[in-house]
């Protein structure tokens, strides 16, 4: 594959030029497939320039909110590739760390960005403290999780996060929730109605959702939670 059908093979799979192909807590599979291409895809989409402005607008806005809320806001980027995000987070002054299960994306993370914090973790097994997080990110980072995984990381981010914490989550948006052919290995569209009936059932409050088409990428999805005190 060229490198103009591999940018266009990322763009399309990513739901939008801002986002980079991440995954955290896949199965052995996922993990080794992106794991053989994380340099080419780092290369192509991995950094904080490739962000695309609404999303930038739109997670900025979300994390300042926590910040508000928090003396010392915390995010936990979660599924952080290779760390963007995370590097956007502390540029604008939120204490922010990545995690990802696919070993070349932290080490790819840590070689770009030094002075930020990454590590190898899964978003079923963050590796973070009870109620210890201002904000999660999830930003493409389940788009190939089964509906059971999926339900297993918003336990654990019900979990890690304070009461009255935040959940930022960007997806693949389609009718009806089915699987389909990702440039890397399936991926999974997901109605923001159900999604968001997911997200509630774990203990969560959705507060903000939107949906966008990007010229040659698939639906965007993205939907802002609030953890609830009790579940």
């Amino acid at each position: 594959m060229g490198q103009e059908e591999a940018l266009a093979a990322v763009v399309r799979d990513c739901g939008a030029p801002a986002a980079v192909v991440r995954d955290c807590g896949a199965p052995a599979a996922v993990v080794r497939d992106y794991g053989s291409r994380a340099r080419e895809y780092a290369e192509l989409l991995g950094g904080v320039e490739h962000l695309a402005a609404p999303d930038v607008e739109l997670v900025l806005d979300w994390a300042h909110g926590l910040s508000q809320a928090a003396s010392a806001a915390t995010v936990l980027d979660v599924g952080c590739g290779p760390g963007q995000w995370t590097r956007l987070l502390t540029q604008a002054g939120v204490a922010a760390r990545g995690i990802d299960s696919v070993p070349e994306f932290v080490e790819l993370a840590r070689a770009r960005y030094p002075q930020q914090r990454f590590d190898l973790a899964s978003a079923q097994a963050t590796g973070a403290a009870e109620g210890t997080v201002d904000g999660v990110l999830n930003w493409y980072s389940l788009i190939h999780a089964e509906p059971s995984e999926v339900r297993e990381s918003l336990a654990e981010f019900h979990r890690i996060l304070r009461p009255g914490g935040g959940l930022a989550v960007g997806f693949f948006e389609g009718p009806v929730r089915e699987p389909f052919a990702h440039a890397v290995t399936t991926a999974y569209f997901w109605p923001m109605e159900e999604l968001s009936r997911e997200v509630a059932a774990a203990g969560f409050t959705v507060i903000h959702t939107e949906e966008r088409s990007d010229p040659g990428s698939r639906r965007h999805g993205a939907l802002i939670a609030t953890r609830n005190a009790l579940r």
